[in-house]
């Protein structure tokens, strides 16, 4: 008898403006996601909010939205914001302690477990966040192991991953 294993991979994913009400919409809609799939929303929601923050400020290209990606496989959660400027890649940098912007990037490397930077088709490019999740009533998968993308013994950097292929044929595969 054949058995096909069925494993459901929670995904969304949606087209925003490149502006702050694109990115304030899609902190909105990642925490009603979340909440929907009975997600924490800390720190995810403050993640999405500063990557969809810099893809509208500096990875704006008038009439070319972002678009923003979310999906859980075992015990993380991927964020994932494409851009249409690729060659705009993000770094950490120094900020100006008296400076409005240039916090975003420090907020994502200290709450993400990984983060980096996918090249995508030209113009694109993908910046991404992994959060491991809290141990669910049920869920096997547990622990480092079930992450996306390998943890280095370096400290956190902008690192670059291969692509996840599409959980289903609206996911959205940053290659």
């Amino acid at each position: 008898m054949n058995q096909q294993i069925s494993t459901r991979v929670p995904n969304f994913s949606v087209r925003l403006s490149p502006t702050p009400r694109g990115a304030r919409l899609a902190r909105l809609l990642a925490t009603e996601q979340l909440s929907s799939w009975g997600l924490p929303l800390d720190p995810a929601a403050l993640i999405v909010a500063e990557l969809a923050a810099n893809a509208a400020t500096h990875g704006r290209v008038s009439g070319r939205d972002f678009r923003l990606t979310l999906y859980a496989v075992a015990d993380v959660l991927r964020i994932e914001v494409t851009d249409t400027r690729g060659d705009r890649l993000p770094r950490v940098g120094k900020t100006d302690p008296d400076g409005e912007s240039g916090r975003g990037l420090l907020l994502v490397d200290a709450l993400a477990d990984r983060w980096g930077v996918t090249p995508g088709l030209t113009p694109r490019k993908t910046v991404w966040a992994e959060i491991v999740l809290p141990p669910r009533p049920g869920n096997s998968c547990s622990g480092p192991k079930g992450a996306l993308s390998q943890r280095t013994t370096r400290e956190k950097e902008p690192a670059q991953a291969p692509p996840l292929p599409p959980a289903t044929a609206h996911a959205h595969s940053p290659g």
